[in-house]
């Protein structure tokens, strides 16, 4: 059966000794599946190609699993481990540059050294965006000090990928409930809540050829535009917004179909944002990559909406060649 070419966004790896930042989200988990969860991060070349292969997935943006240098206390530290895994990347995309494309991460400890780092990434190995892993030592980003690197980011015309991390402080609701502090529930909100920071903090005004990506379609915020402009019209609590919050979710805030193999949730966030802004992505190696193809070749698409979630709306965001492009480079 001809299946639809795919690319994708939220695709892992995890760097020799990144180990150690991920390693209280780790311990908890059975130390089968960690070892195998360990043996995908680690592969670039066998099973990650395999799995690729059996989806039609033609290509895929790499980037260092969570949380990486976010948790890193020393600010120095975190600059230089976020150039030495993104020089660990270069090496790796070398291996298969028609297959991998990367995200750079940066240390947003120092927010000059990661826009410093981002733009060395882009310019000199076509690195295409930056992911970051949630807030750094419970700092978001909406502030004034972090505007040098969203303006890089506008300025090289890349995405940032705004990935889930465990909340810094659990919020009283959550304590004593650790199945709902992570990647179920907790994640999610606390994704949810930096990206409307950077909205409501003015991010998108200052900046607004901006984009964002949220995983997970969306961490449900395309399922609450509209309530949350009828809030924002009741009581705005002194904020001023050039545009209905609703409408940066789907032109500068993009989402991606990770980890939500749902076609009802899929139709809804096509419903809300338009086709041009939904993308598709697995979260390898923490789903299933061919359960996230079986979904998205089935889903109740159009054959023009999937071939843009699929990989049209990649190509154009990362102004990258079509796919007969991509095939004659690899003759």
């Amino acid at each position: 059966m001809k299946t639809t070419p795919k690319i994708a966004l939220e695709e892992h790896f995890s760097a020799p000794g990144f180990d150690e930042y991920s390693a209280k989200y780790t311990r908890a988990l059975p130390t089968d599946f960690v070892a195998k969860l360990d043996a995908k991060l680690t592969d670039f070349d066998d099973q990650r190609l395999q799995e690729m292969d059996a989806g039609n997935i033609e290509y895929v943006v790499l980037s260092q699993t969570m949380p990486g240098v976010q948790a890193e206390t020393d600010r120095d530290i975190a600059v230089r481990r976020a150039r030495e895994n993104n020089e660990f990347l270069v090496e790796r995309v070398a291996r298969h540059p028609q297959r991998f494309g990367a995200f750079a991460h940066v240390a947003l400890q120092d927010p000059t050294a990661a826009a410093n780092e981002l733009e060395r990434t882009v310019v000199e190995y076509g690195f295409k965006g930056a992911m970051i892993n949630g807030h750094t030592l419970g700092r978001y980003y909406e502030a004034a000090e972090f505007d040098v690197f969203w303006e890089r980011a506008q300025a090289l015309g890349v995405p940032i990928y705004l990935h889930p991390n465990a909340f810094s402080q659990p919020p009283a609701l959550l304590e004593g409930m650790p199945v709902l502090q992570g990647a179920a529930w907790g994640w999610g909100v606390e994704t949810a809540g930096h990206a409307l920071r950077l909205l409501f903090g003015g991010v998108f005004d200052r900046f607004p050829r901006l984009n964002l990506i949220l995983g997970h379609m969306g961490e449900a915020l395309p399922f609450q535009r509209w309530r949350i402009d009828s809030r924002f019209a009741a009581y705005p609590s002194g904020i001023k917004l050039a545009r209905k919050p609703s409408e940066y979710i789907g032109s500068n805030i993009l989402i991606t179909t990770s980890g939500v193999c749902s076609a009802p949730a899929l139709l809804g966030a096509v419903g809300e944002l338009g086709a041009e802004a939904v993308l598709f992505s697995v979260d390898y190696p923490y789903e299933s990559t061919a359960e996230a193809c079986t979904f998205i070749e089935e889903a109740p698409l159009t054959d023009s909406v999937r071939a843009m979630v699929c990989h049209g709306n990649a190509r154009r965001l990362f102004k990258m060649g079509s796919t007969e492009e991509l095939q004659l480079l690899q003759i």
